[in-house]
């Protein structure tokens, strides 16, 4: 696993230290899941701006739209 070094401030450092000792797991574990906890929100930040710009993209409804209308339409014929 590649090594990566950083600062952080004072405070936070500290924060981390207790919070690793109280859990009895090492800093860098809580660093990486809290890493990946964020990344994750960013990505879904990022889906849902998306989403939103489409929703107002009239090209996009429409497409949207004609979609839906097929889906049903085979629903409807699986039903049968």
């Amino acid at each position: 696993m590649p090594t990566y070094t950083s600062t952080l401030p004072k405070d936070l450092l500290d924060q981390l230290g207790a919070a690793a000792k109280s859990l009895d797991i090492p800093k860098n574990r809580i660093i990486e899941k809290a890493l990946i906890t964020y990344l994750k929100k960013l990505k879904q930040a990022q889906y849902a701006k998306a989403y939103a710009n489409a929703s107002e993209d009239e090209e996009y409804v429409s497409m949207a739209e004609e979609g839906m209308i097929e889906y049903k339409r085979i629903l409807e014929e699986y039903e049968k």
